[in-house]
This record gives structure tokens, sequence and C-alpha cells, in this order.
């Protein structure tokens, strides 16, 4: 029989580390439901010892999941391991991720600490994350460049003192598949305890071998992989879940081992995240992009027509392409409304937000005939129930924009209650929108990124921006969503100010990442 391959998901915790992407409790509440109907085995939920904002997202995502293991990530740290003790204490299965690092450079440079000092603190933080729960994971951080010999004496030593699951990080994306797997092969051959232990890795995607590092692993006797919807993490990201889950189940004559996921869930769990981070998918993204199961040459049409299998090696529907055709117009009622939002992942709090996104449910069928799940999920993205946090609000746009003038635009936002207009040139429709509102907001930021992409096809599609602002050294990300590209610039723009403007933002305990 196949062993089991679990799959943890860090979207919420290492995913959220990728500049701009960070995400309030109730996003978070959002993908983690996704998650577990995507029957992933362990849902990393965040740090609770970086932010109260993160403590409290933990809490929240701990208390609402059932199925999937809820992870708290903890350095080698008693008030680390007690604060993701104490957020984890109401789910039905915790686990405390602790670590440390483990590479010469690391050591010596970050911790300014001895080998012996850094086994001491091994053994103590997972000793400590015991009293919590019995399912502690271990990673040495920046496994891919620490020294073997070195690996097998800490991992022994944390075994002993009780961690179930070691993780190898290849925490800068530094490892080569080949080396990597053999480095997986010897401390499983060389530990003399490691039968009691499931050994796992993540891998980062600096060098673009994430996933191929995380198969290598598994080829040689890892059984649980680490990784992120559609990649997503700091730097270049981390392993992709469907990438990885895809190969396992595609290649069943190569890996023996299979996972539990429902991969129909896969399409639905990425426009999630893509909606509520701002990350677009790329088109040619295995697995996800809009171009994975598209055939363009001839040839390729002929052969896909005669038979699917020519040119196809996995079939579209068993990652949700065929799924979630459209289902909702003008004359749809609420409660098919709600229905389809629930069938989304998304349940409604109270009446109020019901309303609120039914109203702009109607406001987006008033403007294209077909509404389609991609459509639902950028509606519900861009519907703030937190009013406390938005600060500014856009209500009226008018832009002027005509062959050899210079185009204008006229804005007026509501800022903290009271409303303001202001007015500017610029070189194109958009450039004078943003220009208009930053006449009024003033808020100094840079702007980093701006990005367009389509939601759905035809010329009614609503289109969906990505700005990035940059301020003081804070970066965030922006997303708006609307059949009118320059209004939904503008939403775009006002979605990032007000997340500057937001005052409880995140914070990371230490720069370098598991």
């Amino acid at each position: 029989m196949n062993d089991k391959l679990i799959i943890f998901d860090t979207t919420l915790r290492d995913g959220e580390q990728s500049p701009g992407a960070s995400m309030t409790r109730d996003e978070k509440i959002r993908i983690a439901r996704a998650l577990e109907r995507l029957k992933v085995d362990v849902i990393e939920a965040g740090f609770p010892a970086a932010s109260p904002g993160d403590f409290e997202s933990v809490e929240a995502v701990a208390r609402v999941i059932k199925d999937s293991t809820v992870c708290g990530l903890a350095r080698a740290l008693d008030k680390d391991i007690d604060k993701a003790g104490e957020a984890l204490k109401s789910a039905q299965r915790s686990r405390i991720h602790t670590f440390i690092a483990t590479s010469p450079i690391h050591m010596q440079m970050k911790l300014q600490m001895q080998p012996e000092q850094v086994i001491e603190y091994a053994v103590r933080a997972v000793k400590r994350a015991r009293q919590f729960t019995d399912d502690v994971e271990f990673s040495p951080e920046d496994a891919g460049r620490s020294e073997e010999d070195f690996l097998c004496r800490i991992l022994e030593a944390v075994i002993d003192a009780g961690a179930t699951t070691l993780n190898i990080p290849d925490t800068v994306g530094y490892s080569i598949p080949q080396q990597f797997g053999a480095t997986i092969a010897n401390l499983i051959q060389r530990i003399p305890n490691s039968d009691k232990a499931i050994f796992s890795v993540h891998c980062h995607n600096d060098l673009g071998l994430a996933v191929a590092n995380s198969l290598a692993a598994v080829m040689n006797g890892a059984r649980q992989v680490e990784c992120t919807i559609n990649g997503l993490g700091e730097r270049a990201g981390n392993a992709s879940l469907e990438e990885v889950v895809m190969a396992i189940r595609t290649r069943k004559d190569v890996f023996k081992c299979e996972t539990r996921l429902d991969t129909r869930e896969i399409m639905t769990c990425s426009r999630l995240v893509s909606s509520i981070t701002g990350f677009p998918v790329q088109p040619n993204k295995a697995i996800v992009g809009a171009n994975a199961f598209a055939h363009e040459a001839g040839i390729h049409q002929d052969g896909v027509l005669k038979n699917r299998e020519t040119y196809e090696i996995m079939r579209a529907e068993d990652v949700g392409w065929a799924a979630n055709k459209m289902v909702l117009g003008k004359h749809s009622g609420r409660n098919a409304f709600k229905s389809r939002m629930t069938e989304l992942g998304f349940e409604f709090a109270s009446e109020e937000e019901l309303n609120e996104a039914f109203f702009r449910f109607k406001q987006l069928a008033d403007k294209k005939h077909d509404i389609f799940d991609e459509d639902l999920q950028a509606l519900i993205s861009e519907v703030s129930f937190e009013t406390e946090d938005e600060h500014t609000k856009l209500i009226a746009l008018k832009v002027c924009s005509e062959t050899g003038e210079v185009p204008n635009a006229t804005v007026t936002l509501r800022v903290e209650g009271r409303e303001m207009t202001g007015t500017s040139s610029g070189s194109g429709a958009v450039d004078a929108s943003l220009k208009a509102i930053e006449s009024i907001v003033d808020s100094k930021a840079t702007l980093e990124l701006y990005s367009v992409n389509s939601i759905t096809n035809g010329t009614d599609a609503q289109g969906e921006v990505t700005v990035r602002l940059e301020l003081a050294g804070r970066i965030v990300n922006g997303s708006g969503a609307d059949t009118d590209i320059v209004i939904a610039s503008a939403k775009a723009y006002i979605n990032a100010i007000n997340k500057l403007q937001t005052s409880n933002k995140r914070q990371h305990p230490q720069k370098g990442d598991v």
C-alpha cells in the first residue's frame, strides 16, 4: 500500500509574508475554510507571537476548523511557545511548530550562539511545546546550508524530547534536487531514532526549484510537504501546493505515496487566495494558470480532439476547471446568491453583510449579463465589513479623456466621515484619477506596482487592478475590480491607502523565515 503524504499548507503564515500580502482575520478564516474543504492535513494559521493581530487570527482559525490540524509557528523561546499554545487551545487538533537556525552563518551572525546552545534551546522548546500538545514539529532553520553532522545531532535530540515531525527547510532556496534528496535520505538513515518522527520539507523558490526539491525529498522518504496555494511566499515564494499534489497524483508510477486532498477544490482556493492578496496568477502557471489547459497550436488541437491524453496529462475537471460555471444573473434572488456564496466557502455573519454583498451583486449584474464565480469572489473580496478600517471611501469619479487633450479627473472621497473633492490632470485617465485621489489623501506613498488582469472573458468582463504602495519601508497591496478599469484602479488605490492607514499593522519578530 502507498504511504500517506501529509500536506502542510502555510499560505496563512509564510504566504502572508509576501510584501503586501497581509490578510485580515476574516480573510484568513475564509482561506482556512477553503483549505479545509480541499482536505489539507495541516493548516499553519500564523505566528501568534508576531503581533496581536496574528494571535487573534490563529485563535479564530483554531475555533472554526474542525477537520484539519491547526498549527501555530513559534521560535524556540518560552514566550513564543506559550503564545502559540494559548492561541491554539480551542482547536480540535493542534500542532506547535518551533524552530531555531542551525546553519553556521545563522548561528554565528544572527543568533550569536554556539552549536551546543542551539541544541539546548531546541530541546527545551520541544519539551515546553509538549505541555500544550502531543503534536510538535521542529525545524532547523536554513537546514539547506547546515552541516549534516550537526543536523543529525540536533534532530536526534529533539526526537528524544518529543518532536513528532522533523521539518527540513531549504530556507533560502539554495538546494539542488539531487543533493537535497540525498540529504533527506542520509538524515533518515543516520539518525538512530528517525523512525519515531515524520520527516518533512519546506522549500523556497529562489532558484525556481522549490517543487523539484520537495518532490526529490518525497522520493527519498519525506512524508510531509510544506507548501502554499499559488506558490505564495516571501521573496520568490514557496513550493506550490497544486503542483506538488498533482505531480504526486499524476505520476503514481514514481511516487509511492498519496494525498487525501480533494483536488477539485484547487481552483477555488487559487482564485480565493489571488483575490484576497491581490497577487494575480500568471497565465502560464502550472495547474491554475489560465493557459494551463489551453491549446493554441493546430497539431495540439487536432490531437486533443481525437484523444485528450495526446497532449493533456491531467483532466481540467480534476482540479476544478470544469466546475463553477456561471449560475447567476440580474434576475437571481437573494437565496440563490447566498447559496452560491456558501458553495464558494463564504458564510455571512449577519443580515447586514448579506444585504451589502447582494446590493453589490445587483449593481454588477446591471453592468454585465453573466456573473461567473470569479466575479463573485472578486465582489466579496471588495466588500469591507470592517468599517472601522475603511478610513477612505470612493463616492464619485469623473474622468475626461479626449484625443489630443490632457486627461483630467475629479474625484469625491469620504475621508473619516467627511466628503472631500480633488481634481488633477495626468498622462492618462488612470494617472489623472490616482493623482486626484492623492491630492486629497496626501499619503506620500510611492507607487511600486500597477497591474491589470481580466477576471473573466468578454468585453464586459471585470478588470481586476492591483497596486503596490510603499511608505517608510512598509509595503501594502491594494486591489479593486470593476467593469470600468479606471474605477477599478481608483478602488485598488484607495484599498491600499486604507491598509497604510490601518494602525494595527503586522510585525514579524525576526526577518528570518523557516
